[in-house]
């Protein structure tokens, strides 16, 4: 995989105009929006934000390729070098962050940190599924509240009945997350450290996309 191609899946913080945040796109979708002139980038260096354009951005890069390259991902191009921008802002957008996160595969498996919630082994996703604590045939829901990240080993234990039937126990009781789980995982990269100051975890939720 070429370093262009790993720099168009990094991910960008997107704000709205009054700086607060709403989602978070790849660097492809950002680009896309500064060069139509419908967002602009939020640059964060030595502790001083400045704000610019595509135009102005392009030259910025120049600057970060010579003195801070190893600090940005690159897109490449014949002629060009963009520094991935971390954070954008959009520049006709007034809506304020919904207050809702998506109940997917993706966050519950972020909430519990890819971790079995049964015997408190951190695995790889691929080794990893999600188990209903009631289960559905004794009227469990499919809810934040109902649903945790089980290895193979407990869920074949588990079967199909409740944690303590199976001599099982829950790590952690799960609860629906405040905000997205997924950005408190890409703060604990230093890549997104800029994201800090715009995320609100007691108010916003970011939706990604």
């Amino acid at each position: 995989m070429s370093a262009a191609v790993t720099a168009l899946g990094c991910h960008v913080l997107v704000l709205n105009k009054h700086y607060m945040a709403i989602r978070v796109v790849n660097v492809k979708r950002a680009i896309s929006l500064l060069f139509r002139s419908l967002a602009e980038v939020i640059d964060y260096d030595q502790g001083y934000y400045s704000n610019h354009d595509f135009g102005s951005w392009l030259e910025v890069s120049q600057y970060k390729q010579r003195f801070q390259a190893h600090e940005y991902d690159w897109i490449r191009t014949v002629k060009l070098s963009i520094a991935a921008p971390r954070v954008v802002r959009l520049l006709f957008y007034d809506r304020l962050p919904g207050q809702n996160v998506t109940l997917n595969r993706r966050n519950i498996f972020a909430r519990d940190q890819n971790r079995c919630q049964y015997c408190g082994r951190r695995l790889p996703t691929s080794e990893l599924s999600l188990d209903h604590v009631v289960p559905r045939s004794r009227g469990g829901q499919t809810s934040w509240e109902n649903l945790v990240c089980a290895c193979v080993d407990c869920n074949v234990k588990k079967g199909g009945r409740p944690p303590a039937e199976a001599g099982l126990a829950l790590v952690t009781r799960p609860i629906k997350p405040r905000c997205s789980p997924v950005i408190h995982i890409n703060l604990s990269d230093g890549r997104y450290r800029s994201w800090r100051q715009f995320l609100d975890h007691a108010y916003w939720s970011v939706e990604l996309k």
